[in-house]
C-alpha cells in the first residue's frame, strides 16, 4: 500500500489523517472501500499536488527535526515510509546534505515520479527508493520477501500508520529500525481541513460538518477492513513510549491559504470533493448531494473552481520519539 504524502491538505479524520504529507485522504468509489483498493498510480498527481501546497510547512517539519536531532547528530540514512510521490523525500534530502534519503512505497509509480522529482532538483545522487509492501515490509532484516529497510537516523511517515491494521505493532518495528540517538517522525494528528464558510449560499449551512461526518465512517470502516486489525486507544505519545522510545513530543504546521485561492489549489479542492461525492450518494441527503453538484459544476458561478470564498486551512499534527543511545 502506498499511504502517504496522505503529507497534504485533505480532509482528514477526526484528529486529521490523510495520504502523506499531501494529506489526499478522501473515500474512494464507496465508504467500504480501503485503501489498498484506491489506484495510487492514478492519484499521484492529486497527491503530489497537495504536497506542494504544504511546501513551507513541510520544510518548516524538516528543520525541526534536525533541531530535534541536535547539531552533533550525524545523519547519514533516513527513510521516508510511505512516501508517495516523493515531495518530502527530496524536502528531507535538501535539508540533510550528508544523508542518502530513501523513499518506501508500494506503488512503483508514485517511486518513479520520487526519482524523476530528485532528479529535477539535483538530488538524484542522494535520493533512492524501495519498493516494498506494509507492514510486510518493515524491519531492518532480511525476510521472506527479501532484503529489509535497513537502519536510520531518522524516520518519517506521514498519513501511513493508519493504513495499517495493528498500528502498534507497525511503529514497534519502525522504532526497531532506528539507530541509536535517531527519531522516528509520524504525522497522524491534526485537524481536518477546512475550505468553505459555513453557509456558502446554497443548499443548507453546515455542509463541511456533514461531509466531516461522511469521511469519518468511511474511515471507520475502512480500519475494520484492514488484514490484522486491532482497536487501540489513539494516543500516539503513548503508542510510541510503548515502542521503546523516549523523549516523545509533538508539535504542529499549518496550512493557511486564504481566498481567493490560486488554480492548483482550487483543482485539488475539486478532486477531493469529487471522490468524496462519489461516496457520499448514500450518506447525504438530496439536498446535500445538489450542492455537491454545483461545487463540482466547472462551468457554475457557486462552483468550487470560481467562487471567491473558497480558502485552504489545515493543521497537522507529528509525534516524535527518541531511540536513546543506551538502547543499542
Amino acid at each position: 500500500m502506498s499511504p502517504h504524502s496522505d503529507s497534504s491538505p485533505a480532509h482528514g479524520h477526526g484528529h486529521g489523517h490523510g495520504h502523506g504529507q499531501a494529506d489526499a485522504h478522501a473515500p474512494g468509489h464507496g465508504s467500504g472501500h480501503h485503501s489498498a483498493e484506491l489506484d495510487w498510480d492514478v492519484m499521484a498527481t492529486q497527491l503530489e499536488n497537495g504536497a506542494e501546497l504544504q511546501l513551507p510547512g513541510l520544510r518548516r517539519t524538516a528543520a525541526h527535526l534536525g533541531e530535534l536531532l541536535g547539531p552533533s547528530a550525524e545523519v547519514r540514512r533516513i527513510l521516508d515510509i510511505g512516501s508517495g510521490p516523493g515531495v518530502m523525500t527530496c524536502v528531507l534530502a535538501e535539508a540533510f546534505a550528508g544523508a542518502e534519503t530513501v523513499a518506501v512505497d508500494a506503488t512503483p509509480g508514485l517511486l518513479d515520479r520520487t526519482l524523476a522529482r530528485a532528479e529535477k532538483l539535483g538530488l538524484g545522487d542522494r535520493v533512492a527508493v524501495r519498493h516494498a509492501q506494509l507492514p510486510e515490509g518493515l524491519g531492518s532484516g532480511v525476510g521472506p520477501g527479501g532484503e529489509g529497510l535497513g537502519t536510520a537516523d531518522l524516520i518519517w511517515s506521514s498519513k501511513t500508520v493508519h493504513h495499517l491494521g495493528d498500528q502498534q505493532s507497525a511503529l514497534d518495528a519502525l522504532a526497531g529500525v532506528l539507530r541509536p540517538g535517531g527519531v522516528l517522525a509520524v504525522a497522524e494528528g491534526g485537524l481536518p481541513m477546512r475550505f468553505l464558510p459555513r453557509d456558502i449560499g446554497i443548499g443548507r449551512p453546515g455542509l463541511q460538518a456533514r461531509l466531516d461526518a461522511v469521511h469519518e465512517h468511511w474511515f471507520s470502516v475502512m480500519r475494520a477492513e484492514l488484514p490484522g486489525s486491532t482497536p487501540v486507544v489513539e494516543d500516539w505519545p503513548a503508542m510510541l513510549g510503548r515502542a521503546g522510545l523516549s523523549r516523545v513530543g509533538s508539535f504542529t504546521y499549518l496550512l493557511d491559504l486564504p481566498a481567493p485561492l490560486g488554480g492548483t489549489a482550487r483543482a485539488f479542492l475539486h478532486t477531493q470533493l469529487t471522490r468524496l461525492r462519489e461516496a457520499a450518494s448514500d450518506m447525504l441527503d438530496a439536498d446535500d448531494l445538489d450542492t455537491l453538484d454545483v461545487l463540482l459544476d466547472p462551468e457554475a458561478q457557486h462552483g468550487i473552481l470560481s467562487r471567491p470564498d473558497a480558502f485552504l486551512l489545515s493543521a497537522t499534527t507529528v509525534f516524535t520519539g527518541v531511540r536513546e543511545a543506551s538502547d543499542g
